[in-house]
């Protein structure tokens, strides 16, 4: 992203925050192909194998937005932390739950063009240390003529090593999706592939069970969850059919199929 190195090819990863069980359904369910692979202490990175933004429809950060949008609507417990870059840009998008994403770009030369509040709100919403963690975002916030935009994205990665994030090797934010694809790989990074409808309602079934959000799969609570997903995700599925934007019609599809799903199991276990 230098003069030295030339623009990166458009590329991405999504950081997880909770362990490849949890963070397996969901991922399927978008119907994309992705490598899963754990990354620390309670994270998890999905490599996507596939590049639907390089055929210039749809930039790479509109893509990644609604994957990470859709991963932490759908799982509710935990975020997904989005980073992306191309020639002329890098960035990130933090999704959690039904809020508002939150985001901040570099240009390809390491200029910070994001907001100072932004940063501070990620801090926030990842839990991070509002003292020695928001100090050591501060200088990705600040003019470095040494920096570029993908020293930013290692930057940041540093500073969330601090929360038990640990990439597997070779997977560094701003190489090409062919060098994070061969390095999950070669780090046994599960192929996630799509199960089938059968398959995916069992899976998510299983793994809502098993988590910390178990006891709240029926009744009023989980009423309200599932008609929350409904009513988000059947008009952001239109919107994005009418915009043929893959990443935001997948966050819409996600979204409809958890809510559908999340009424209809809590209407069986009635009977």
């Amino acid at each position: 992203m230098n003069a030295t190195s030339g623009p990166s090819p458009a590329g991405a990863l999504l950081l997880c925050r909770a362990d490849p069980t949890a963070v397996r359904p969901p991922a399927q369910l978008l119907r994309e192909r992705l490598l899963l692979a754990p990354a620390g202490a309670d994270w998890s990175v999905l490599v996507p194998e596939g590049k639907p933004w390089q055929d210039g429809a749809e930039p790479v950060e509109r893509v990644v937005t609604g994957w990470a949008t859709a991963l932490a609507v759908s799982a509710a417990s935990w975020p997904v932390l989005a980073l992306w870059w191309d020639g002329d840009r890098a960035g990130l998008t933090l999704a959690a739950g039904f809020r508002r994403t939150v985001g901040y770009t570099w240009l390809a030369d390491g200029t910070p063009v994001g907001e100072d509040e932004a940063m501070r709100t990620f801090a926030d919403r990842l839990a991070l240390d509002p003292v020695l963690d928001v100090q050591a975002l501060e200088p990705l916030t600040l003019p470095d003529p040494e920096a570029d935009a993908r020293t930013r994205l290692v930057g940041l990665v540093a500073v969330l090593a601090r929360t038990g994030l640990d990439l597997p090797a070779g997977i560094d934010p701003g190489e090409t999706p062919d060098r994070l694809r061969e390095a999950a790989l070669a780090g046994g990074a599960e192929q996630l592939e799509w199960p089938g409808w059968r398959g995916a309602v069992l899976d998510e079934l299983d793994a809502v069970e098993e988590g910390p959000l178990g006891p709240y799969v029926r009744g009023p609570r989980a009423r309200l969850l599932g008609g929350a997903q409904l009513a988000v995700g059947v008009p952001l599925l239109l919107w994005g059919l009418r915009r043929r934007s893959g990443g935001w019609t997948a966050a819409g599809a996600l979204l409809v199929v958890h809510g559908a799903l999340g009424l209809a199991y809590d209407r069986l276990r009635e009977h």
